[in-house]
């Protein structure tokens, strides 16, 4: 739980020094939000969402905040059990997606898939579950840093090129969109975000432009931000820290990222102690 969390990053605290946290787990998220001043009395710095930007971007709300801020959002609607799943021919019409509260999806087909989908998703993070509007078209996503004012201090495009079965980016190139750009500005702008964030957005045939997510943190493809000029990790230390930081207004084109995993070779005892106490 959250207090779990909080005491375990004390107890660590006392040992090594932290200076500033970048949380990246979105279901930690409400404990680094919700504990940011005391975190803050104990010296530790995060630069975080609000919990009202935090919990109107979610998922399950994602609709209405696409109403409230102008931007296209698919259609969604939340259930919570499996025999909603049959009603729902009277507004989604298939491919739609099953979505869960913070993470996984898959596009279901038809109805037993959809099923399926549900189980497996609300076995992992529980109800509700999120079925979306299916849209054809281009995946794009941006990453953001917003410094709480309604400023954007850097902000970077990029489209996947291979995804993984998780639809998660392992190859990736920087794009020139001025209209994402300007999608990612005014968000930030209206909503006066604090801390990073990642647009995912759906590129039609039509040159429209959908939200089909928002993650209120710094993406794994964060490197290549910084690959092509804009170091954003450095900067939402430096907004944490209380330092100045100017914006960025440049960026390379057409840079790309290539993810590699390596195998670690390690002593049993040492994975025994990490699973067992936490530590080594």
């Amino acid at each position: 739980g959250s207090d779990n969390l909080i005491q375990r990053i004390e107890y660590i605290h006392e040992r090594e020094k932290i200076d500033v946290i970048i949380p990246n787990f979105d279901a930690e998220l409400y404990a680094f939000i919700s504990n940011e001043k005391k975190l803050k009395e104990k010296g530790i710095a995060v630069f975080v969402p609000t919990l009202k930007q935090f919990e109107e971007r979610h998922k399950a709300n994602l609709y209405e905040f696409g109403e409230k801020y102008g931007i296209l959002v698919p259609r969604s609607k939340n259930i919570t059990n499996t025999s909603e799943i049959f009603a729902l021919e009277k507004e989604f019409s298939y491919p739609f997606l099953v979505k869960g509260k913070y993470y996984d999806a898959y596009v279901a087909f038809n109805a037993e898939q959809a099923v399926m989908y549900f189980n497996k998703i609300a076995s992992k993070w529980g109800v509700p579950i999120i079925i979306q509007e299916f849209v054809r078209g281009t995946e794009v996503n941006v990453i953001a840093l917003g410094d709480g004012k309604g400023n954007t201090i850097g902000a970077v495009p990029m489209r996947k090129l291979y995804i993984t079965d998780k639809g998660k980016a392992w190859s990736g190139i920087s794009i020139d969109d001025e209209e994402l750009l300007k999608i990612t500005h005014q968000l930030i702008k209206k909503t006066k975000w604090q801390g990073g964030m990642e647009l995912e957005i759906i590129k039609t045939a039509e040159n429209k432009y959908y939200l089909v997510e928002i993650n209120p943190r710094i993406p794994a493809w964060v490197y290549l931000a910084v690959g092509v000029g804009q170091n954003l990790p450095e900067a939402l230390v430096k907004l944490a820290l209380g330092i100045p930081v100017e914006p960025f207004k440049t960026y390379d084109i057409g840079k790309m990222f290539i993810r590699y995993s390596w195998d670690m070779i390690v002593p049993i005892e040492q994975f025994q102690s990490l699973s067992s106490l936490g530590e080594l």
